[in-house]
């Protein structure tokens, strides 16, 4: 099983740009912990960065033959890009949305994301940890079935099963 994470604009900044927002990790070591804990789930996983909204499109396009779940991190992306919420809604699999901060405790504009009609949960205000729980979320609701199939736990069984 395999899991596709997407960084959108800015993400590369992590670590320099508003430590007191983002933390002071860089992108880096959001995706070596995020890796860590597919691989120790029996997946593996591949990361995208990108500062250009088409690119990140694109990503998504490419993970529809490989991926079984897109986690994804889109900036400011998630405010106001339409072509990355329909990409994400042509995707077979699950889809959870990251934000390393809580968007709906900053500016109002950050309130609305127009990815969370095509995301099959969200993981936000939780630093760098939602990395982490982010990967486990799209193991378990995957390994469900995906889409309203199963239970959480069942993933995390078949996870297990695997593994072995």
């Amino acid at each position: 099983m395999h899991v596709t994470l997407l960084s959108g604009p800015n993400l590369d900044l992590l670590g320099e740009r508003e430590p007191e927002v983002y933390g002071t990790d860089t992108l880096a070591d959001h995706v070596r912990r995020a890796a860590a804990v597919a691989e120790s789930l029996g997946w593996t996983l591949d990361h995208f960065q990108s500062n250009h909204e088409g690119a990140l499109v694109d990503a998504v396009h490419g993970a529809r033959s490989r991926a079984d779940a897109i986690v994804v991190n889109a900036g400011a992306l998630t405010h106001t890009s339409w072509s990355l919420h329909d990409a994400l809604g042509a995707f077979d699999g699950v889809v959870i949305e990251l934000h390393l901060s809580n968007p709906a405790a900053r500016e109002p504009f950050r309130h609305t994301s127009v990815l969370a009609a095509v995301a099959d949960g969200l993981v936000a205000g939780m630093g760098g940890l939602g990395y982490e729980l982010a990967i486990e979320a799209a193991v378990r609701l995957a390994g469900a079935g995906g889409r309203g199939g199963g239970t959480p736990d069942d993933g995390l069984r078949r996870a297990d099963e695997e593994k072995r």
